[in-house]
């Protein structure tokens, strides 16, 4: 049987179909997986070894369809469920299925703040597009794949042994920890502390390593996401906000403590650990009346207070990192 998984971004939404990968690959005999997501994704399905061969996403790319529809699917799982999904399920011609994405609930959460969503992690939505299957959930948690070349390269950055890794970035501001907070944080943590994000996010790690004491090394720009998982992985935990390298952290067993701002765990987007969830700490302001305003993110504050990050207590944050 040839299936197509479909998802086409972002970081941690992808990571969170790896166990629907997985789970397709033992439980159908002579499977051979193909997996369709943007190109600037790609990297983070390309060492997996359940899957036979990844197909790029680009809008506006007339050949896809085509290229498709040479590799003669008999099924599609659709985990993107949105408009360019569907077309690419009606041009194939094939049986598909997808999964519940409630997106009233969430509207009506966000604009209402009355929470009718179940109280389930999108991972398990995600399997009700495999009921037709009859695949189900091994329960094993998520899983993310590194080379042995990105090995080689998180050695050479001779980080010390004993470490805070540190996601300073996010695609939405609102999700990210403030620079004057995160300056607050590093203070008072124990530990060296490596900082890590894309090229933006350098300037918030500069900022931070000129007004703090103890060791820290900036990462941000300077390694892929598989070489970041690494220095997640090697760390003694990640301090991150609702990002993607906090899922990759969760795929790799890692201890989190999860800052949230503007979105909340009630989407179903929490770490997914079903056989650790003791390592994870979700920190949170509980019942401020804008929050969530939004079930992705901002720019900027729409309330222009930033109260859903600012008024996080800091101590809270430094105890657990410290312990």
């Amino acid at each position: 049987m040839k299936i197509l998984i479909i998802r086409f971004s972002s970081i941690g939404d992808i990571v969170l179909t790896t166990p629907i990968v997985r789970c397709l690959y033992h439980h159908i005999e002579n499977v051979e997986l193909h997996y369709l997501c943007k190109t600037s994704f790609a990297e983070i399905m390309a060492s997996s070894p359940y899957l036979h061969k990844i197909h790029q996403f680009n809008k506006g790319d007339k050949s896809l369809i085509k290229t498709l529809k040479t590799e003669k699917f008999d099924y599609v799982v659709d985990l993107q469920k949105n408009r360019f999904s569907r077309k690419i399920c009606r041009q194939l011609h094939v049986r598909h299925s997808s999964f519940p994405k409630l997106n009233i609930r969430k509207w009506i959460l966000v604009n209402f703040k009355i929470n009718l969503m179940p109280n389930l992690h999108v991972v398990d939505r995600y399997f009700k597009a495999l009921k037709e299957l009859k695949v189900v959930n091994d329960g094993k948690g998520l899983d993310f794949f590194t080379t042995e070349e990105d090995k080689t390269y998180f050695k050479r950055l001779n980080l010390p042994k004993v470490y805070v890794a540190i996601a300073i970035g996010s695609k939405h501001k609102t999700k990210q920890i403030p620079k004057n907070k995160l300056l607050k944080i590093c203070r008072k943590i124990t530990h060296p502390v490596v900082f890590l994000g894309d090229k933006d996010d350098s300037v918030i790690a500069e900022y931070v390593m000129q007004k703090i004491d103890n060791k820290a090394y900036n990462m941000c720009g300077k390694t892929s996401i598989r070489q970041s998982a690494l220095c997640v992985q090697h760390a003694i935990c990640l301090l991150t906000g609702d990002t993607g390298l906090m899922h990759i952290a969760a795929a790799l067993n890692q201890k989190i403590i999860s800052v949230w701002g503007n979105t909340v765990p009630a989407f179903g987007m929490y770490p997914y650990m079903p056989e650790n969830e003791d390592k994870y700490t979700i920190v949170e302001v509980h019942n401020l009346y804008c929050r969530p305003c939004s079930k992705l993110g901002f720019k900027r504050c729409p309330q222009s207070h930033f109260r859903c990050m600012l008024d996080i207590p800091i101590d809270d944050i430094v105890l657990k990192i410290n312990e």
